[in-house]
């Protein structure tokens, strides 16, 4: 049975009028409300959302709302789908490693391929960490997780900028050693929760080191010093460091 095309015409202005009433309702809401319903959605709806008209693109650029950011892929660190600014209390950045096996292999049993892949990895999130401490002083949280492109670079230069810090968690970051522990210990003023948990290459002497020098601080270090780790000098090194681990 064929549709009369006037009745066609008739549904899809009705559609094209009710979404325009929707949006009529919609921006007729005071801020705060706006603020509010923008809150439920993800970094990629408040994009698309923001597009809609120069109110809701407002709403979307208001530090209010960026207050807390949650990553849980590299890719996501270069959308443009979040706003940085001052306003930034609490950043996560969490995924599996199994996502990026490649960058927690040790550098000397990586092929150039392998090691071109790292590099890139490691530019992204030291660039993207490098906008969130000149962009974001306020910084009251920050949990890095899984992420074997991590250097110690990275966490000082957190540590240096964002001096209201009091939570830092940092798990299963392959390339993190002593000197952020040893940072910690000089910049870490305002922290209260230290987390360096299942970090091969952190050593007993540097977790002592925070023990001694902030003693007041709720300090982990989950299986970290208990973990191989890395051997500069290839394989011989690592069954030697295995040898003697396993001896009775």
């Amino acid at each position: 049975m064929m549709q009369n095309p006037d009745s066609i015409t008739v549904v899809q202005l009705f559609q094209s009028g009710f979404k325009t009433f929707l949006l009529m309702l919609l921006t007729e809401l005071n801020r705060e409300c706006l603020l509010h319903i923008f809150s439920f959605l993800d970094k990629e709806s408040r994009k698309g959302l923001s597009r809609v008209c120069h109110v809701l693109r407002e709403i979307y650029h208001d530090p209010a709302l960026w207050s807390l950011l949650c990553f849980c892929s590299l890719s996501e660190l270069k959308r443009d789908n979040f706003v940085l600014s001052p306003a930034l209390r609490s950043l996560s950045i969490c995924w599996h490693s199994s996502r990026v096996k490649v960058c927690n292999i040790e550098d000397w049993r990586k092929s150039s391929f392998q090691r071109d892949i790292c590099n890139q990895h490691q530019h992204l999130v030291t660039n993207f960490l490098t906008r969130i401490t000149n962009s974001c002083p306020n910084l009251l949280s920050v949990i890095l997780s899984g992420c074997g492109h991590l250097t110690d670079g990275d966490i000082i230069q957190i540590l240096q900028k964002c001096s209201k810090l009091n939570t830092l968690k940092l798990e299963n970051c392959a390339r993190l050693t002593d000197k952020t522990l040893e940072a910690v210990t000089i910049y870490g003023n305002s922290l209260t929760c230290f987390h360096v948990d299942f970090c091969r290459n952190i050593t007993q002497e540097g977790i002592n080191l925070v023990q001694k020098k902030c003693p007041s601080l709720s300090f982990s270090a989950e299986q970290s010093a208990k973990m191989i780790p890395d051997q500069p000098n290839g394989c011989d090194a690592l069954v030697r460091r295995m040898n003697k681990q396993f001896q009775w």
